[in-house]
């Protein structure tokens, strides 16, 4: 038989299409967000404020109060690249013993009865998930520690006025790298939400399908319909 075809055996047919459809929700709607974003989304909006405050920055002799935020907003991606160890840890001592794991999947009420190596397969999937997600984390970190370093290595205020050196570019500077932080930070965020979509294929395919929708509906709701939005954007 032609490896393709038996590797796509493993799988019944809606199985593969729960997948697929899983797939291109998520790439779907991250390539939405990114482009419709431009115009009017919360993390849009957010970015706007990060790069007011990078120009505020330019105008404070003592940059103390800066340092803190930044320091506290790295705080966030640092607990979820912890937390996500910890979960790609437990799922990979699942794999250990998938044979009782799965013996256990298969006692809980609507729970899909498969296969050991079916079972795998979701978790592995699952696993990729986490692992792309805390690869962004740590990512968000970084891009965090180079914005303190921009403004520790930012001119003293007076500097601004005495040797004419502007102010709007260091802000569009400073504020886009702090962004790019959030919207790293974002995608891992994004990563945990379509985990709980791919929790409900453990149920059955149709689960996940209908999961998978509700998790691009929620997310749409909170980036671009949320009242915090309409408040930031008043």
């Amino acid at each position: 038989m032609d490896p393709v075809l038996r590797a796509l055996g493993i799988l019944p047919w809606i199985d593969w299409v729960a997948v697929v459809f899983f797939c291109a929700a998520w790439a779907g709607y991250a390539i939405f967000a990114r482009r419709h974003g431009r115009r009017q989304s919360l993390l849009e909006t957010t970015n706007r404020v990060r790069r007011q405050w990078m120009l505020q920055t330019t105008y404070r002799e003592a940059r103390v109060i800066d340092g803190v935020v930044i320091q506290n907003l790295s705080t966030s991606p640092s607990f979820f690249a912890s937390t996500t160890i910890l979960i790609i840890g437990g799922l990979l001592a699942v794999l250990g013993t998938a044979e009782k794991a799965t013996e256990l999947a298969r006692e809980l009420p609507f729970a899909a009865r498969t296969t050991a190596i079916v079972f795998d397969f979701k978790l592995l999937f699952l696993l990729g998930i986490f692992v792309y997600a805390f690869f962004r984390f740590t990512w968000s970190m970084r891009q965090y520690t180079f914005g303190a370093l921009l403004i520790a290595s930012a001119p003293e205020a007076e500097r601004f006025l005495e040797e004419g050196l502007s102010r709007e570019e260091f802000a569009d500077k400073a504020g886009r790298v702090v962004g790019m932080a959030a919207e790293t930070f974002n995608d891992g965020l994004r990563a945990y939400y379509f985990s709980f979509a791919v929790a409900g294929w453990f149920f059955s395919p149709y689960v996940f399908l209908a999961a998978s929708a509700g998790v691009v509906w929620i997310l749409y709701q909170r980036e671009f319909n949320s009242d915090v939005l309409a408040v930031l954007s008043s």
